[in-house]
C-alpha cells in the first residue's frame, strides 16, 4: 500500500498532477491525499467588498476550499476508468504549505508527493515555482514534479543525471527501482563533464555501485562534454526520448542548474518532462 500526498491550488495544472499521479500508479493499490493549504489569513478586499471579521473570513476560506475539493472528488469519479486500487481522502489545513506538507507526511507516512509546476513561472522565468522550489529543497520525501505539458506514457526511458560526488543508499534509490521494474524501463545514467576532466577515485567507486545496484535491470552510463549542464540534458531527452528524469536532491551542482538556475534559452524539458526527485 503506498500513501500518495497531492498538494492542489485547484488549478487546472494542478490537476494534471492528479491525472498523472493516478496512471503513474495504476498498477499500485494507494491511499491518495488530495491536500489543501488555506495560507491567507485576509481576503484581498475592494472598495465595494463589505469588510469582514477574522472569523467570517476564516469560514469563507474554509467552505469555499470543502467545496471545491468535493468538487475535485467528483471530477476524478467522473473518470472514464475508476481503479479499484486507489482511495481518495481530502485534507483541508491553515497552515504554512511546508510545514502543512511536513506534518502529512509524518502522520500519514507518506511515500510520494505528487506536484504539479508551470514551467517556466512567474517574472523571472524559473522552471520550477516557488511552492513546489521549497517542497522538494525542504521536505525529505520523494517526489514526483509534473510539469504544465506533462501527459502520462509507459515509462521506457528513465534519465538520472549524476556526478557520482555521492554513494547512493539503496533505500534511497528504491523509488525510482520500483518504477523500473513495474514498467520495465530503462536508466540511462548520465554524466556531464568538462573536456579533459576524468571521474576521480571515489566517483569511480560510486559509478561502479551503481552499475552493480542495476545489474538486473537495463542500464547504461552516458558521458557528454558540454559547459552548460541543462543544454546536454536537453539534448539527451530529446536524442532517447526520455520519458522521467530522476535526480537526487543532496546533488546540489545538477540539482540547480537544472531545476533552478538554467541559463541555456529555448529549453523545454521542465515544461514536458516529470522529476523524480530522491531524498
Amino acid at each position: 500500500m503506498k500513501n500518495i500526498l497531492i498538494p492542489t491550488d485547484f488549478s487546472e495544472n494542478a490537476w494534471n498532477a492528479i491525472e498523472y499521479a493516478l496512471r503513474f500508479f495504476s498498477k499500485s493499490t494507494c491511499n491518495f491525499y488530495l491536500l489543501h493549504v488555506n495560507t491567507s489569513d485576509v481576503l484581498t478586499c475592494h472598495e465595494d467588498t463589505p469588510v469582514f471579521d477574522d472569523n467570517t473570513v476564516s469560514s469563507v476560506l474554509k467552505n469555499s476550499s470543502k467545496k471545491h475539493l468535493q468538487q475535485t472528488i467528483k471530477r476524478i469519479n467522473k473518470r472514464p476508468q475508476l481503479n479499484p486500487k486507489h482511495r481518495f481522502y481530502t485534507i483541508l489545513d491553515n497552515n504554512f504549505i511546508i510545514n502543512s506538507i511536513r506534518k502529512q507526511v509524518a502522520e500519514k507516512k507518506i511515500d510520494y508527493i505528487v506536484m504539479g509546476t508551470r514551467g517556466a513561472s512567474g517574472i523571472n522565468k524559473l522552471p520550477i515555482g516557488s511552492n513546489t522550489g521549497n517542497v522538494i529543497t525542504k521536505v525529505k520525501c520523494t517526489t514526483l514534479v509534473v510539469p504544465e505539458n506533462a501527459k502520462y506514457v509507459n515509462m521506457k526511458e528513465i534519465a538520472f543525471p549524476t556526478d557520482f560526488s555521492f554513494f547512493y543508499p539503496a533505500e534511497t534509490l528504491q523509488p525510482m527501482t520500483d518504477i523500473v521494474e513495474s514498467c520495465y524501463a530503462a536508466v540511462r545514467v548520465l554524466n556531464i563533464k568538462r573536456n579533459g576532466v576524468e571521474l576521480n577515485e571515489d566517483q569511480q567507486k560510486n559509478k561502479a555501485f551503481l552499475d552493480d545496484y542495476f545489474n538486473n535491470n537495463e542500464h547504461s552510463f552516458h558521458f557528454l562534454t558540454q559547459s552548460h549542464i541543462e543544454g546536454a540534458i536537453q539534448e539527451f531527452v530529446k536524442s532517447r526520448d526520455v520519458n522521467l528524469i530522476a535526480m537526487l536532491a543532496k546533488n546540489l551542482n545538477y540539482f540547480q542548474k537544472i531545476l533552478f538556475h538554467p541559463k541555456v534559452p529555448k529549453i523545454s524539458y521542465y515544461t514536458d518532462i516529470p522529476f523524480l526527485v530522491l531524498h
